[in-house]
């Protein structure tokens, strides 16, 4: 490599800010949108992982109150007073239909059980769209990220391979400036994909893991109902 190219090379500026002024319209919307994307997500995984960690908290606080052998009834009344936890509306949906199940004389109204079950079945399905919600957009991004940024990286070298046409050059100093802005979209499109999808595999397996336990409490809970009715 000749002197002249050497200089000409150290004359260009390679920082990203560089590389993202000169790219074309059409790959400087590609960075936005990867960029926007990348943001979006982290916002989400960060939200995420308070809302599941919380929810833990939620359900073992809940977990010592309900076996602690106080009252069903006691239980039910003093969490009217105050906004309820998801392990709580579960609890208080089971047992609110449980009271409206029987009759003023005492009797149980048919198919108690069945109700007592939709009703549960009802809250867990409320609180599963909470939970869930923001996991679709992390795994869009995991999977469209990298092809919107090889999309970039595609446009980046048709237009660096015009330049040199019109260069009527293959000097390195001509080819760097336009190769090195077309990966950065590549690079940009991984940037935004990896931790999607390693963070939407790790937060949807921890709300499934939650959501089982509010599927098992329900179960539990309905056992005991059902003792209480056999008895």
């Amino acid at each position: 490599m000749d002197q002249h190219t050497i200089a000409m090379a150290h004359e260009i500026d390679f920082s990203l800010l560089a590389l993202f002024m000169r790219a074309t319209f059409t790959v400087k919307i590609v960075m936005i949108m990867l960029i926007i994307a990348s943001f979006w997500s982290w916002s989400i995984i960060i939200q995420k992982a308070i809302t599941i960690r919380k929810s833990r908290l939620q359900a073992q606080s809940f977990d010592q109150a309900f076996w602690s052998g106080e009252p069903l009834d006691e239980l039910y009344d003093a969490l009217q007073d105050r906004a309820l936890t998801a392990p709580e509306e579960i609890f208080c949906a089971g047992m609110g239909e449980w009271r409206r199940s029987h009759k003023e004389d005492g009797a149980l109204i048919a198919g108690a059980q069945a109700r007592i079950d939709r009703s549960m079945d009802v809250a867990i399905a409320k609180e599963a769209e909470k939970m869930t919600s923001g996991l679709s957009f992390l795994a869009t991004v995991g999977s469209t990220a990298p092809f919107i940024g090889l999309f970039g990286t595609v446009w980046g070298i048709k237009t660096a391979f015009e330049d040199i046409a019109l260069a009527q050059s293959t000097n390195l100093a001509v080819v760097a400036p336009g190769i090195a802005e077309a990966l950065l979209a590549t690079a940009l499109g991984l940037l935004a994909a990896i931790p999607a999808v390693v963070f939407f595999n790790k937060l949807n397996a921890d709300s499934e893991r939650i959501l089982g336990g509010y599927e098992a409490f329900a179960d539990e809970f309905h056992t005991l109902l059902s003792r209480e009715l056999d008895g």
